[in-house]
């Protein structure tokens, strides 16, 4: 792709992003059923419900990576901001600005420096000072500067399940993604790093937007702006948090949120 194309994708990329009518298919099994939702720029948005009701399938097909599970079939329009990402659009760009935090940590099997530096030198950044620049401000963003300035050069699978998985966001944040998915980043973590990961989640949506699905519906309160609640495959509400949690208008949200099923 020429420079001056990329950077008018780059620049296209927006914050926001719009579904229409989506429908997804894993062979003969249909794991969403024509969803329509608008995800607001720098917000934290939650996607609530049981497991297998399609919170994690809708989110993976924000960064495609239902590209790489075969027998899929989606349908709808998927845009952030005006890019129709399932147009003509080189996916490794598409990735780059939607970043992706999973359930369990899963850092490489190399250096704390060298994780965080691994997406800026795919992207072509490979001068020392700038990469030093990118590793200590993404772990300052991540809030782990302090904790491991002295411990770089050390393998990131010695440190604990918490500090791995605030890599993992660190690591997202290295490549200056618009947008961060999340998918139950903190199911695996103790209270004390639960908390920090919320914290920080506070923090990122100053610049970046932030999808999360989460079974802990405390969680989702707390954290997020706006909640969506799925059951088997559809998204039966979605309105702000407080509306969500205080007044739903569908009676299954109502059931849901006060444990008569689920």
């Amino acid at each position: 792709m020429k420079e001056n194309q990329k950077n008018q994708l780059e620049a296209s990329f927006g914050q926001s992003i719009s579904v229409k009518d989506a429908s997804l298919w894993y062979s003969d099994f249909q794991a969403i059923k024509s969803i329509s939702i608008e995800i607001p720029e720098k917000k934290v948005t939650a996607f609530i419900g049981p497991s297998g009701c399609g919170k994690s399938t809708l989110l993976k097909c924000f960064n495609r990576m239902n590209d790489l599970v075969q027998g899929c079939k989606i349908t709808g329009e998927f845009l952030i901001g005006d890019v129709d990402i399932y147009g003509k659009i080189d996916v490794n760009e598409l990735r780059k600005n939607v970043g992706m935090v999973f359930q369990k940590p899963n850092p490489f099997p190399m250096s704390v420096y060298d994780n965080i530096a691994y997406g800026p030198r795919t992207f072509g950044i490979h001068k020392r000072s700038e990469l030093d620049e990118i590793v200590e401000e993404s772990l300052k963003q991540a809030a782990m500067w302090e904790e491991l300035k002295d411990r770089l050069n050390k393998s990131a699978l010695g440190l604990s399940g918490g500090q791995q998985q605030r890599l993992c966001i660190a690591r997202a944040l290295a490549v200056k993604p618009k947008i961060l998915l999340m998918d139950e980043p903190t199911s695996a973590l103790d209270p004390i790093s639960t908390g920090k990961i919320e914290e920080l989640c506070d923090e990122l949506k100053k610049t970046a937007t932030i999808v999360i699905v989460t079974h802990n519906m405390q969680q989702a309160a707390r954290i997020s702006d706006y909640t969506g609640f799925f059951l088997l495959g559809e998204l039966v509400e979605y309105a702000e948090t407080d509306e969500i949690f205080t007044s739903p208008k569908d009676e299954r949200t109502e059931k849901y949120i006060t444990g008569r099923f689920g």
